[in-house]
């Protein structure tokens, strides 16, 4: 099997880090997953590589266990970013059209979202996508598609998605230490959105909660457009730090306490229940209140909550999204999770999964698994349309390119952007 017939995608979290390895089979067909990796990430705190020696053996063991699987070498990959650094600001582009019988051509699309572009933007930081909402030519507003229109005057509202310079190259170095050659990186909670949002929910309006575990990001979409990104500095993490306080007890118990014991609804456990802590770990005793857990768990969640209905209100969207909550991460699995985010958030709320590959898809059917599928639906979309470059992406001081070039190759990517 060639390399050129595979993907390799790695969502570097602040618990895990986690590699797929996805085989092309036809146009026709959505790749088959034939490795997984999963490896603790011992050098990310908050979404934010804090020891690059730590991240690259956490790196280099997560792809590693993914090639045995698949029985190759990964070369390339494309690369999530997340982390509480990530920010978001809309921004306008205004051009002429070039041609004399002003048809809106390629390179129109091209420089007027470049145009969008060019805002003052702080030395730490740089664009990693621009995503361009709708057009107005002259007087008609709200165009998806402006090429082969005819105007004088072509107009574009964007969103310009911007991470941390340092980071960003923290990450790469990491990724290009461990071997690997990153092709692309990704925001996190869009990679996620492509694998459990449908279209139908981002046309009703939705926000994609993805509970990580030092960050929780979020998404907006409406009208099938991308309203609004934030990365929360709370997850999951969090959850099991208050646990090992509140029993006074390690962080290694503590999780497991969450993930065997935990629930979000106390009410809904009897007062009685308790927990052999003797059970979980031979040096440890007593028994716990099975209660207090759900209690404990319960009220970082609804922290949680309340930070993502904060960021509903900055755009005026809380209670209002017909689409409700679709909560991925390792914490969105915990009973009682989703019910909390209904009393919260006042949305419909449901756990997401990402959409069925073919292979080995029972080994991330799993709402922890959606950044890192979403990364493989991406690029298989883009590298099926024929896309070339970077898909509007920045990969810091890695790869360098006309602007000209990248702004017509995201014209063509933004069909398969949203699906």
């Amino acid at each position: 099997m060639s390399k050129k017939d595979t993907i390799c995608a790695i969502d570097v979290g602040s618990s895990n880090i986690r590699t797929i390895i996805a085989q092309l089979v036809s146009a026709e067909e959505k790749p088959r997953i034939i490795g997984v990796g999963v490896a603790p990430s011992a050098g990310v705190r908050k979404g934010v590589i804090v020891d690059l020696e730590e991240t690259v053996k956490s790196i280099n063991s997560c792809v590693e266990q993914a090639e045995r699987t698949a029985g190759l070498n990964a070369e390339n990959a494309i690369i999530s970013v997340g982390g509480s650094h990530i920010v978001s600001q809309y921004s306008k582009g205004v051009i002429a059209i070039g041609r004399a019988d002003g048809e809106v051509t390629e390179d129109d699309i091209s420089r007027v979202i470049g145009a969008a572009q060019a805002i003052s933007i702080p030395p730490n930081k740089e664009i990693l996508h621009i995503i361009p909402r709708d057009y107005s030519l002259d007087d008609q507003k709200n165009i998806k598609d402006p090429l082969g229109m005819n105007g004088v005057r072509l107009e574009v509202d964007a969103m310009i998605v911007e991470g941390s310079s340092p980071f960003i190259k923290n990450l790469v170095k990491c990724v290009e230490q461990a071997g690997i050659s990153p092709d692309n990186l990704v925001l996190s909670s869009l990679a996620a959105s492509k694998a459990v949002l449908s279209k139908r929910q981002k046309e009703l309006g939705v926000v994609l909660v993805d509970i990580g575990g030092g960050t929780t990001s979020v998404a907006v979409f409406e009208e099938d457009d991308l309203l609004h990104v934030a990365a929360i500095p709370v997850g999951g993490n969090h959850i099991t730090n208050d646990i090992a306080i509140g029993l006074r007890t390690s962080i290694e118990v503590a999780e497991r306490v969450k993930l065997e014991y935990g629930s979000a609804l106390p009410l809904e456990i009897g007062k009685k229940e308790n927990i052999n802590l003797s059970n979980i770990d031979s040096n440890e005793e007593g028994m716990v209140s099975r209660q207090h857990v759900s209690e404990i768990i319960e009220a970082r969640l609804e922290e949680i909550f309340s930070l993502v209905n904060k960021e509903l209100r900055i755009i005026k969207k809380d209670k209002l999204l017909p689409g409700g909550a679709v909560l991925v991460g390792a914490s969105a699995k915990l009973p009682g999770a989703v019910d909390l985010a209904k009393n919260c958030l006042g949305l419909p709320a449901q756990t997401g999964f990402p959409i069925p590959l073919g292979g080995l898809v029972d080994k991330v059917d799993d709402p922890s698994f959606a950044a890192s599928v979403g990364l493989i639906m991406w690029a298989f979309e883009n590298r099926e349309s024929g896309r070339k470059g970077r898909f509007g992406n920045k990969i810091a001081g890695n790869i360098s390119g006309n602007v000209g070039e990248t702004m017509t190759s995201i014209k063509k990517w933004m069909g398969k952007f949203l699906p």
